[in-house]
This record gives C-alpha cells, structure tokens and sequence, in this order.
C-alpha cells in the first residue's frame, strides 16, 4: 500500500499515467479498430497531463503573471478544440516528462545542500553526573563534555580537552585529507572521527554551528538572484505576452489556427528561464562542496569579472608568527649556540614581541629554559637591556647599540661593519636585532614572518584563472614588504599602510577600472573589504562572523582555494551563457522551422523539453570535482607551511 502511495504521489506519475492512455488509444484505434474508443483515450491522456498544467496557469493568472504554463495550455486547449487530439496529448505528455526530468536533475543540482544537511548529526553522548549519556545534538548545552568515538560524528562545535584522534573535515572545510586533533584544537559539528578518542568542551550547538551556518549561507545563496537572473524574469515577463499577442496576429493574417497554435508551444523560453537559475544552484553548490562559500549570484557573477586582487601580508601570504631565522656571530670566540643563548638570556624577562621567537629557537635547539636576568631594562623602539651574570646584554638595533657605546670599543669601522650585515639582512626581509656584550656587538640574531609555501603558487595560479594584477597592501616596513612581494612574485607593493590606506589603495584600483577582490583577516582590513567589490575571508570555519558577511567564505585557511573560488565563478557564468545560447537558438530554429513549414506542435514540443534538459546537464557539468594538485600531509597550518629547509634552519 506504502508503495502505491508512493507511487501515485511521485514526479512520474503523470507522465506515466498519460503515456499509457496514448499506447491505449493507439491500440484500440489500429489494432482493434474502435477510432472512437481511440480518440476518447486521447483526449484522456491530454487532460490527464494537461490538468497540472492548465491549474498552474490559472493560479499564475489570478497572480498576474503570463508564464508558459498559459502557452501550453492555450495550445492544448485550442487543439483540442480543432480536434487535433494527438497533437494536444503529445504536447501535454511531453511537457509532463520534461518537467519530471527537469525535477529530477535539478534536485541533482541542489545536492551539496542535501550533503551538508545529511552530515549533521542527530546524536551526542555526553558526560553527566559522572555517566555517559546519549542526547538529542540540539540538546546539548554550552560547556558540557562531549565524547567523540571512532567513526561517530563530532555533534558540536568546541574546542579538545582530552585525548587524541583524527577527524574527516571535508563536509566543513573541502579537505578530504583527515586532521589529527590534540588538546587545544577546534573541531566542528558534521565532522567525522577517523580515528582515536576525543573529549570536547561543547562551545556552539544547534543552529549556533559552524555546519548550521553554512547551511544556512547555501540555502540563501542559491535562492539569490544574480543580475542576469532577474534580466532574464523581466524579460519573460514580457516575452511571454508578446508571443500571445504575435500567434492572435500570425492566426488572424493566416488564418492558420493550427500554425497559431503551434507557435505557442515552439516559443515556450523555458529554457532560456532556467538556463541562469540552474546554473547558479549548481555552481555554489560545487564551491559548498569544496569548502568555498559564495554569498549569492550576484557575488558569483562579480567574482567572474575579477582581474586584481589585494592581498593583506601578515597572516595571509606569511605565517604571521615570527620565527627566527639567522644567528651570526660578529667575533670569534663565540658560536651561533653562544650569541643565541645570550640573546634568550636578555629577552626571557623582556616583553618585547620578537621576544617569543628567540626564546622558542633555544628551546628547539635543546637549550636549557633560560631563567630571569637579574635586571630587565625595555627601550621602547629600540630593544632591550639586561644584567646575565653581572654582564650588560643589550638585543636590540643600531640606535640601541650606539646608546650602549658601541663605538667604544671596535670604534666607527666595527658599526659600520656591523650596520652593513643588519642591512643586508633586512634587505632580505629580516628583522635584525644586535646582541651586544658590555657595549661591544658580538653577534646578530636575526626573525622574520615566513612566507607561507603555497603562497607563489596561490599567484600564479591567480594569473592562470585571469587575474592581471595581484597587489600587497600591509602596514609592514618597505624593505620587509618588498622581499615578501619578490619572494611570491606580487606585481605591485604598497608598504607602511593604515587601515584607511589599504581603503584607498582598493579605490585607486578601481579608478584604474578593476574590478577588485580583497583578501585579508576582516578586523584591520575591515575598510577595504567593504570597498572592494569581493570582500574575502579567508580560514573561516572557526569565525562565524565570517560566514555570515563575507562575499566569500574560504573554510580552510588554504591560499590555493583563493583562485579556485575565482575559476569556478568563471566557469559558473561561461556555462551561463552557453545556455543563453542554446536557449535562444533553439527558439529561433523552431520559429524558423514553422514559418517553412514542417514543425509541428508535438515535434516543437519535443525539441523545447530536449533543449530543457540540455541546458540543465551542461550546468551541471560544473558538480564534477576538478582534481587539484596531490595534497601535502600534515598536521596543522604551521607545520604544514614551514618548508623543509626552513624547519631543518631553526632545528639546526
């Protein structure tokens, strides 16, 4: 019984009910020789699939909206009338098969909604009252543990307290390599456990998820309309009624009511309606898929046009965490381990920011935890001053250096001799800092913001997706922000910036007549994202904030997924007007086929349903992945974009 229901409810239903009648009526008009038998069978499967269509049309009317339902049906209608029964059946049955395909392949479309909804969980086991116990997800509350098993989906959004494990992170981040989770990391609800045991301290549950969000951001944008789109409904709007009026006037010139007729049926634009629509669903359903959140049509068709690109420096191109880098010796005597040892000695009671760094190579080359200097003295803009075994150590620059009587000593050729390293150095992007003993430099330690090493093939690839100009806007220093920029191969660097600088700088992009993307951490850079025409985030799936403002969300702070997200809104908006224009000559070759003669309203019919479907299964071309290069594995952000030379520099 089930199955019937299911049955008579479903898409094919009608179609297939009105098929049968039409094999009905040529059976008993052929083959057991009952013509009328034949011609009432006919008109059956004609009303039976003509119904629908006929009571969509009037609930269009009494809406004041002239679509194509009302086209079929007044073909329909007047064929029936003229007693054309085959042609009214024909025209209805295939109108009924279309829209079945056409429900069905744009369902395939909207599939990456479908995933993400599937994804969620419905289950968390919790621990109460010292026991486990299994609850509804939504029931969670903020701050209770989470326990997280082997193959189970991580319900909530929180943060590790416990255990380890290694989670798949594709429905959030488009990564299909899984994470290995330790104390202290972020994990996402919809995730799944590959591996291990993890406890979790829940911090967003329900719709306050990271998974919630996106669902909700998907749902939104493929329902938005891109200008194209809305075009595109105007021009239907008015299309439709002209066609009417042209076949009243084509039948009252002719007096041809079955070329009337069958005007109507040929010049249905339903695939010049849904040849956006479909397109747009498919296309930021592809970037759901792969981690890539597109607000909207609109968006989608603005980031197609994009051909320059902002960049922010620190925490995008680079780490932005300073590590250290170079350790120089100025005097014989001591070695690298020598001069680095008294530079953590100084900097270990010193609040200063290249502090971190120094102290972290010490520790990473096996010294042993430096304690306090019995004296700490801060230079603001210049360094640091300490006592280390009742010798003055001084880390700072060539201002603190001359402070210290750095001429004493070595005189005016040792400075300069020293000046000269400290600008070769920072010519190099480094942020030098002299160690000098008692006034006399005797060695040089040297920390920079990695560049990140995926970052020149981020640009190249953004030139090979169309970008003409990729240009860096960051408050650093010139020398630091010019070796970065030749370093990834930026076209343009602009150096010492405020935030209402980058502003400028974006709007003096677009003076030039670029259409502009921004890219940067959406705080500081909060001015020039709202100016560029494509504000984008990037590592968002840990930022709600994010999600819900950017005009592109990346999910994984993965600089590669930049021009992906541009080459798949170029794709979107090709594939768009490729089904303009198959849309827009379909209509014409039929038109043309009518007025010579030998298009009929079932073959008219028949070739609009086929031009329908064609342009769907070319939209949704864009749901095939396209591979990108290997992956590297990797742990987190930080390893994975420390090279190998760099990694064995610090260790060595």
């Amino acid at each position: 019984m089930n199955l019937v229901r299911t049955w008579l409810s479903g898409r094919w239903t009608v179609p297939g009910a009105s098929g049968l009648l039409i094999l009905a009526s040529f059976a008993s008009e052929h083959a057991l020789g009952y013509p009328l038998w034949g011609d009432v069978l006919m008109i059956a499967a004609a009303v039976v699939a003509g119904a629908p269509v006929v009571s969509k049309a009037w609930r269009a009317l009494t809406a004041r909206v002239v679509g194509i339902d009302l086209l079929v049906s007044v073909a329909v209608i007047g064929a029936v009338l003229i007693q054309n029964y085959w042609e009214a059946a024909a025209v209805t049955f295939l109108f009924a098969v279309g829209h079945a395909l056409e429900t069905a392949t744009l369902n395939r479309t909207r599939s990456a909604l479908a995933e993400l909804i599937a994804v969620a969980p419905d289950t968390a086991v919790v621990l109460r009252a010292g026991g486990q116990v299994e609850v509804p997800a939504q029931e969670v509350v903020t701050g209770e543990t989470v326990l997280v098993k082997n193959g189970a989906k991580v319900p909530v959004d929180g943060v590790v307290i416990g255990g380890t494990g290694a989670l798949d992170e594709a429905s959030i981040t488009g990564e299909s390599i899984p994470v290995e989770k330790v104390a202290g990391d972020d994990v996402f609800a919809g995730t799944v456990s590959t591996g291990g045991f993890l406890q979790v301290r829940a911090t967003g549950v329900g719709a306050d998820t990271t998974l919630a969000r996106i669902i909700h951001r998907v749902e939104e944008a493929q329902d938005a309309r891109a200008k194209t789109q809305a075009f595109m409904d105007r021009f239907s709007a008015w299309y439709t009624p002209a066609i009417i009026v042209l076949a009243v006037v084509l039948g009252l010139v002719t007096r041809d009511l079955v070329l009337a007729l069958t005007l109507l049926v040929i010049a249905c634009p339903g695939a010049l309606v849904i040849s956006i629509p479909v397109s747009i669903v498919a296309g930021i359903g592809r970037g759901a898929k792969d981690g890539i959140l597109i607000k909207g049509g609109e968006f989608l068709e603005t980031s197609a046009r994009i051909d320059a690109v902002a960049l922010d420096k620190t925490g995008t191109l680079t780490q932005g965490r300073p590590r250290l880098t170079d350790v120089v010796p100025l005097v014989p005597e001591l070695s690298e381990d020598d001069v680095l040892r008294l530079a953590a000695r100084a900097e270990a009671g010193s609040e200063h920011p290249l502090a971190r760094p120094v102290l972290d190579a010490a520790a990473e080359r096996g010294m042993p935890s430096p304690g306090l200097p019995e004296e700490t003295h801060p230079v603001p803009g210049q360094g640091v001053v300490a006592v280390v075994d009742g010798r003055r150590v001084a880390v700072g620059n060539l201002a603190l250096l001359t402070a210290e009587g750095g001429l004493a000593e070595g005189g005016l050729a040792e400075v300069e001799r020293t000046g000269a390293r400290v600008a070769a150095l920072a010519a190099d992007g480094r942020t030098p800092m002299i160690v000098a003993v008692d006034g006399r430099p005797v060695g040089i330690v040297a920390v920079a913001d990695t560049v990140r090493a995926d970052a020149s093939e981020m640009v190249r690839r953004l030139h090979a997706a169309g970008v003409r100009k990729v240009v860096m806007l960051t408050g650093d220093v010139e020398p630091v922000a010019r070796s970065v920029g030749a370093q990834v191969g930026i076209d343009e660097v602009r150096a010492g910036l405020l935030p209402e600088d980058k502003l400028e700088a974006v709007a003096d992009l677009q003076k030039q007549g670029y259409t502009v993307a921004m890219v940067g951490d959406g705080v500081n850079d909060a001015p020039a994202l709202a100016t560029a025409d494509i504000g984008v985030a990037m590592g968002a799936a840990g930022t709600g904030v994010a999600i819900e403002t950017a005009d592109i969300a990346l999910m994984k702070d993965d600089l590669l997924k930049l021009p992906q997200a541009f080459s798949l809104a170029r794709r979107t908006v090709s594939t768009m007007r490729q089904n303009i224009a198959i849309a827009l000559v379909t209509v014409a070759t039929l038109m043309l086929g009518v007025v010579l003669g030998g298009v009929t309203m079932a073959i008219g019919m028949l070739v609009h349903e086929a031009s329908v479907l064609l342009v769907i299964v070319n939209a949704m071309r864009l749901l095939r992945r396209r591979e990108d290069p290997p992956a590297r594995t990797r742990r987190h952000e930080s390893e994975q974009d420390r090279t190998a030379p760099e990694r064995e520099k610090v260790a060595a």
